[in-house]
């Protein structure tokens, strides 16, 4: 994949925030950064990025939100305020056995997806 001006732009963004953003967010804050792109530019990098497995895509019900990483990892969720923190995870080897005895599939990575809340802000 060829790394384009505005490639590098979006790239840079995503990993200088660490956060998981909206194409709408990504648009704006490039924007009021001084950076000169467009939302239809926007859309194709980040489809672009995604589709090389260089950054992630979550769907979420309220649109899909781009994150900086393109690892196995998870996910929790605050309840509260929807931000998403990411997380490294290894479940419990006992455990990954007991579901491929129950599936009867051979586990070669997993996700998950947790939602909670905290007494302090998320």
């Amino acid at each position: 994949m060829r790394l384009s001006r505005q490639r590098r732009m979006v790239l840079d963004l995503l990993w200088a925030e660490k956060a998981h953003l909206s194409a709408r967010d990504i648009f704006e804050k490039l924007n009021n950064l001084g950076r000169n792109i467009g939302h239809t530019s926007v859309y194709q990098n980040l489809e672009a990025l995604q589709s090389a497995g260089v950054i992630e895509c979550l769907e979420r019900a309220s649109g899909r939100l781009y994150g900086y990483r393109s690892d196995p990892h998870s996910h929790l969720t605050c309840l509260d305020s929807g931000a998403i923190h990411d997380l490294d995870v290894s479940l419990p080897a006992e455990l990954l056995q007991a579901i491929e005895q129950q599936t009867g599939f051979r586990i070669e990575s997993y996700t998950l997806q947790l939602t909670g809340r905290r007494p302090d802000a998320c």
